[in-house]
């Protein structure tokens, strides 16, 4: 009895410590078997007490009538799969005739707690059925990648949602997205996540970094093209249009369009077209797009104006190119000028993290989901990395990237640096990946020689 009683109290304070330094290794060890316990014992009492259950069908009361039976119980949606993950349960509901998916989620934050879960996000998967995901713990307080994501093409992981799901940004799917966030939110390391997501992939990597290139150029041995300020970014924005151009000359010419060709061959962009002539495809990464907006003089305005035309048509046009953009700010309003409103219109994709300002979260998904506008404005600034993203369907989630420091992303940068692709027609903005030469101040002149 001495030995059952030492061991039992060595579980307990097992369980509470790794629940309180260690909670995925505490909710996959103790948490998922309670959690599905409990569950399953609660459920019919809980879908009647939030109001999911229907009443029983009338030929179940005429039959309880007749054979002078109880009355039948009513009934909440029919559990048709329980799965555990490692972050919490999926359950599967079939619903039952006049429920609604509306009701589920509505329904999602009395779910949480009666089930004595961290949260709690539902989503349709085909008509009648409903997948609720309920997570057992906070994975956005520490965020670990599942060891093995879902990979193919021009489809990265970058960070974790809120559910415990991984979320990808898919450039096939979304070809153009717009990131936001203040100074310290967290912006720089879901860019880092993203360039360390590409860099195994057969991609050409371009960056415009208006800060003299202290963000993008540590990672220069895997970009095809960099540019460190606004003059020479409008040169490379000129050459990429102009590569555009060549790749929508090339898919015309290789259309294949006649009668003795199946319709599925006909080429419409670069992935219609056979390996063998696929361009390879571009990711611009801007990493301040107001510092290309700004301008003081009637030069520095015609740049701009430069700037942003050639950023609407790739932004317009790219797609089918091949060319995909990804604009990154800490403020973007109708302030930055004309054409901004229309570049944000082609930017399907739209991540925010702390901003400062209502304006921009407006900007960011005022036009496409309104509830996330409050949502962005509220991320408290100690938690920084946690992030609203949501798309032109309407829905959004939060989420939060992993933390990958500088050099992380830099000796990934350099380990598949032999991935870097040569384009000819960006080939002056390659950048030099030479030695630091030592810097003297500006304020202190150097000495004058006899």
């Amino acid at each position: 009895m001495t030995a059952f009683t030492v061991a039992l109290v060595l579980v307990v304070a097992a369980a509470v410590l790794l629940r309180w330094r260690r909670p995925a290794w505490y909710w996959l060890a103790f948490g998922v078997t309670l959690a599905a316990l409990r569950v399953l014992v609660r459920y019919r009492s809980v879908m009647d007490a939030c109001g999911l259950t229907v009443p029983p069908a009338r030929w179940r009361l005429a039959l309880a009538r007749t054979t002078n039976r109880p009355i039948p119980e009513p009934r909440p949606p029919r559990i048709r799969r329980l799965r555990p993950t490692r972050t919490g349960l999926v359950l599967r509901l079939k619903l039952r005739p006049g429920q609604d998916v509306f009701d589920i989620a509505a329904a999602s934050d009395r779910l949480r707690h009666s089930f004595s879960m961290f949260g709690v996000t539902s989503r349709e998967v085909r008509s009648g059925v409903v997948e609720v995901r309920m997570t057992g713990y906070d994975v956005l307080k520490r965020v670990q990648m599942p060891a093995e994501t879902e990979t193919r093409a021009m489809r990265v992981p970058v960070a974790l949602r809120e559910d415990g799901s991984v979320h990808y940004r898919d450039y096939r799917a979304i070809p153009h997205a717009l990131t936001l966030g203040a100074t310290e939110s967290g912006k720089s390391v879901y860019q880092r996540n993203l360039v360390a997501g590409l860099a195994p992939l057969d991609v050409a990597l371009v960056g415009i970094d208006c800060k003299q290139g202290v963000e993008l150029f540590p990672l220069a041995r895997r970009f095809s093209a960099l540019a460190d300020s606004p003059d020479t970014a409008a040169e490379l924005l000129d050459a990429l249009v102009a590569r555009m151009a060549d790749v929508y000359r090339l898919i015309r010419t290789q259309q294949r369009i006649t009668v003795d060709v199946p319709d599925a061959e006909i080429a419409a962009d670069i992935w219609d077209l056979p390996d063998e002539l696929r361009p390879t495809p571009v990711v611009v990464l801007v990493d301040e797009v107001a510092e290309l907006a700004l301008y003081a003089t009637k030069e520095e305005e015609r740049r701009r104006d430069r700037i942003i035309t050639a950023l609407v048509r790739l932004a317009q046009l790219g797609r089918a190119a091949g060319i995909y953009l990804e604009i990154c700010g800490q403020r973007f309003g109708s302030e930055l000028g004309k054409g901004i409103t229309m570049l944000r219109a082609q930017l399907t994709g739209r991540t925010a993290h702390r901003l400062n300002d209502e304006t921009s979260a407006n900007m960011a998904f005022g036009d496409i989901a309104p509830d996330a506008v409050l949502a962005a404005i509220q991320i408290p600034a100690e938690l920084r990395g946690l992030a609203i993203a949501g798309d032109a369907s309407g829905g959004w989630h939060r989420i939060r990237a992993p933390h990958t420091s500088l050099r992380q992303a830099v000796n990934l940068c350099n380990r598949y640096a032999d991935r870097t692709p040569d384009l000819p027609e960006l080939a002056p903005f390659r950048p030099t990946t030479g030695t630091a030469t030592e810097l003297v101040p500006s304020a202190k002149a150097a000495p004058a020689t006899a």
